[in-house]
């Protein structure tokens, strides 16, 4: 049985997301769909504002078969190794085509990149421009337009050439597919079809978004507040108390003596993060770095589960169901479905993030979040 992947955040699934989903079961009909789903916290180092339990109901709703979990250690990194981490599930659950937006809808434009940046040349390019204070991303795009004629700017080509770089890497026998990507990513006025981004400026500003998400999101969104300015009380608490920020994921070059010199005149997680911001360290790196140091995520952690160990399902239907039936002999990865003590390290830190993740709701709510856990376990 053909199957087709998708690779998404949902934070929060809007009508981008549901048109992405349509355009899909277009073009794949009757086969299974699988997600590769972050988690309670994203790439771009920010709580998800849905829980992960909420996202995956929404996604079964929508047509969705079969939901499995981004690990923390890959879902919260760099473009290129959070694409490592969605690729290699996807190769491991023997999924034939992933669908990704693009906002050049040119899978052989972005594939003809290869060569290029696999070049001893371009390696040498980046190396270069980082020394001249550029920040990685922009070093990469420098070298790039140099070699080639032109850069990657737009997210989701970004994000889409990783895929594509992975899925070559890894071997995998995946064909990459683009779906044209109809929004500005950076546009902050709410359309029918917004970004994610938009739509959690819109929220953030109590703006009315019910024309940008289908009803069961807004629904879901109208239960918790996930908004990262909550957590800011832990960072502090954790900026001040741990005497070696520097063993954390992502903490390098000396960067937490800023981060530590600036926290006591930042009344916010956003604040502080717009002043330890520089040219080489990127907003969403600054949030990554915090994210990881809030949520104790060490770079011994980080060593220890840098591969796959496992593959936790978080929801599927009957269509999701028959599919792992056909193909669970072939996986050589256990299948789980819910926590087990010690059994795996990246598990026992996903453990530990969603703990923290959790803090900041009522202890009702809490329980209610156990319950649908215990319900899927």
């Amino acid at each position: 049985m053909k199957s087709v992947g998708i690779i998404c955040e949902y934070n929060p699934f809007h009508n981008g997301h549901l048109y992405h989903l349509q355009k899909v079961k277009e073009m794949f009909p009757n086969q299974p769909i699988v997600l590769i789903l972050a988690g309670n916290f994203t790439q771009r180092g920010i709580p998800s504002i849905l829980d992960k339990w909420d996202k995956t109901e929404i996604a079964l709703h929508y047509g969705i078969d079969l939901v499995i979990e981004l690990p923390f250690s890959f879902a919260t990194q760099s473009a290129d190794i959070f694409a490592y981490g969605a690729i290699r599930l996807l190769s491991l659950l023997q999924v034939d085509y992933l669908v990704f937006g693009s906002e050049s809808n040119n899978v052989n434009q972005l594939t003809a990149l290869l060569p290029i940046v696999n070049s001893a040349k371009y390696q040498e390019l980046v190396r270069i421009y980082q020394k001249q204070g550029n920040n990685y991303p922009t070093s990469l795009n420098l070298a790039l337009k140099e070699l080639a004629g032109f850069s990657l700017t737009t997210p989701n080509d970004l994000l889409g050439f990783s895929y594509i770089k992975e899925i070559a890497n890894q071997h995998a026998k995946i064909t990459p597919i683009t779906i044209q990507r109809t929004n500005d990513f950076h546009e902050k006025e709410l359309k029918q079809v917004s970004s994610a981004t938009s739509i959690r400026h819109a929220l953030k500003n109590k703006e009315d978004i019910s024309s940008s998400v289908p009803d069961k999101t807004l629904t879901y969104l109208m239960k918790n507040d996930y908004s990262i300015e909550r957590f800011f009380p832990f960072l502090k608490y954790k900026l001040y108390s741990d005497s070696d920020l520097s063993r954390y994921q992502t903490v390098d070059e000396g960067i937490e003596h800023r981060i530590l010199k600036q926290i006591s005149q930042a009344s916010s997680w956003e604040g502080l993060i717009k002043k330890v911001k520089t040219k080489r360290y990127t907003y969403n790196k600054i949030s990554r770095l915090l994210t990881h140091i809030l949520c104790s995520f060490t770079k011994e952690m980080a060593a220890t589960t840098k591969e796959i160990e496992y593959i936790r399902i978080l929801g599927l239907n009957e269509q999701g169901r028959k599919y792992l039936h056909e193909i669970k002999k072939e996986i050589p990865v256990p299948l789980i479905t819910k926590y087990y003590k010690d059994r795996f390290p990246g598990l026992t830190l996903e453990r530990q993030v969603d703990l923290i993740y959790t803090s900041i709701l009522e202890i009702d709510i809490q329980k209610d979040k156990i319950q649908i856990q215990n319900k899927i376990d």
